[in-house]
């Protein structure tokens, strides 16, 4: 993983929180879209139960079955819900945790995206609809698993953010500023994270993974001529979060780590 602009830290000096996902319990929100597919696969390569979650029930399902297609063995769950919620989303972790006996991780892939051609043409529904999912999501899921995060020795919320976040571009306000909320509830909860562990440090880490934007390989075939440069694959993004349970708590809670040029 790259992490511009931070120093990094030898893998030898790990905590033993950051134990790898080998027999780990993690939910995925968000889980059908391409991104999803593609996490889906990686963790349950590393040795993870992955459970699933999304609001389209068809997508959602064709995800969790293109993974135990590519993965023998894979121990892949999907649950249908509606992460605008609150009580929804508690259930889910509650049921998860139940089922599964612990909760290890929780990666937030809800995404959304809307624009315009100038700063003045900013359509204010547009806010309206990218604060539901891109920031209420991220609220209802992160109160929801916050308590099973805590009870793992190796706790992880990964966000996946943009780098729109740090330097908004006038045709993005609303996306840049939802995206912006959702980082600064994050880091909310990494400093929970922080306060909770104490003098021995944070247990459970909340860690955010910034790119430009995402490809993947029908986009490319749509648009064969694209180069989408900066944007990172979602294979790359999916190893990305598999790194996150790699390294120590401290070293990840509460960072933004740059898989695109930091502006």
């Amino acid at each position: 993983m790259s992490a511009r602009g931070r120093e990094t830290t030898d893998m030898s000096d790990s905590d033993g929180t950051g134990s790898g996902l080998d027999g780990a319990v993690v939910a995925v929100a968000g889980a059908g879209g391409p991104a999803g597919r593609a996490t889906l696969l990686r963790l349950a390569e590393a040795g993870a139960t992955v459970v699933g979650a999304d609001a389209d029930a068809a997508r959602l399902a064709e995800a969790v079955d293109a993974t135990r297609s590519a993965h023998d063995g894979a121990v892949v769950i999907g649950d249908t819900v509606d992460l605008l919620d609150p009580a929804a989303a508690r259930a889910w972790a509650d049921k998860a945790e139940k089922e599964h006996g612990r909760i290890d991780g929780l990666v937030h892939l809800v995404g959304g995206w809307r624009g315009s051609a100038s700063f003045t043409d900013t359509d204010p529904a547009d806010w309206f609809l990218l604060e539901k999912l891109l920031v209420r999501t991220v609220q209802n899921t992160s109160l929801a698993f916050h308590d099973a995060l805590l009870r793992s020795d190796r706790g992880r919320f990964v966000l996946v953010s943009a780098a729109g976040a740090t330097r908004p571009t006038a045709g993005n306000a609303a996306y840049a500023a939802a995206k912006a909320a959702a980082e600064a509830w994050t880091q909310a909860l990494a400093d929970a994270f922080r306060r909770e562990g104490g003098e021995e440090g944070p247990r459970a880490a909340a860690a955010i993974l910034v790119v430009k934007a995402l490809v993947h390989d029908a986009m490319r075939a749509e648009r064969p001529n694209a180069k989408f440069a900066g944007f990172t694959d979602v294979k790359d993004l999916a190893e990305a979060i598999v790194e996150v349970w790699d390294l120590p708590a401290r070293q990840v809670n509460g960072n933004r780590l740059w898989l695109t040029p930091e502006p």
